[in-house]
């Protein structure tokens, strides 16, 4: 029978760096609890003016729900006209990269941190998640740590996605695993031939 060798008392954050101060974490924990939670549902650029004023990159045109949640908005960056939906998490421990005309959709969670499970300690891992331009991470989709979604890719609703999504594919389930093509680029080569372009 095997004992129990974890020890989270001993458990660290050496190395790992927030990117700002405690206060200053606190505070932006405090405006997002409030002036950012309970503004009215068109104040769009209200909630990107706070974004922005705590460090995020917001493009123009970016449309974020009151519900949505930043850990850390200044390792944050969305792209012009991306929509981000009720209740997303950005677990920002590292950075998340939003590319532009993207939609994460309600209660989806992008994740950036995790532990080594063979450390008795618990140690943290961080790693980069990117979702590039076009893609869409519908509904309640989990992405793990170092993900990146490709340009026009799709993540189907309440998938799991726990390797990169590459360029115009669905991916869906738990692992997400590909379906098909969004776009089929075969025909479209073969409108354009027909009308001579």
């Amino acid at each position: 029978m095997i004992s129990n060798r974890i020890r989270l008392d001993q458990y660290h954050q050496e190395g790992y760096s927030r990117g700002r101060s405690g206060w200053y974490v606190l505070l932006w924990w405090f405006v997002q609890g409030s002036l950012f939670r309970f503004s009215l549902h068109p104040m769009y650029k209200w909630r990107n003016f706070l974004l922005r004023l705590f460090g995020a990159h917001i493009g123009k045109g970016v449309q974020i729900r009151a519900s949505a949640k930043f850990t850390y908005p200044w390792k944050v960056s969305i792209g012009d006209y991306s929509w981000i939906g009720d209740q997303v998490e950005f677990y920002s421990l590292d950075s998340i990269e939003i590319g532009e005309h993207c939609v994460i959709s309600q209660r989806s969670y992008l994740c950036t941190g995790t532990h080594d499970i063979h450390d008795p300690k618990f140690g943290l891992i961080t790693k980069p998640v990117v979702v590039m331009d076009g893609a869409w991470v519908a509904s309640d989709v989990f992405i793990n740590p170092g993900i990146t979604v490709g340009v026009m890719a799709v993540v189907a609703a309440r998938s799991t996605v726990t390797r990169d999504v590459p360029a115009n594919e669905v991916h869906a389930g738990t692992p997400a695993q590909f379906k098909r093509y969004r776009f089929d680029e075969s025909r479209e080569k073969r409108q354009l031939k027909g009308i001579g372009l």
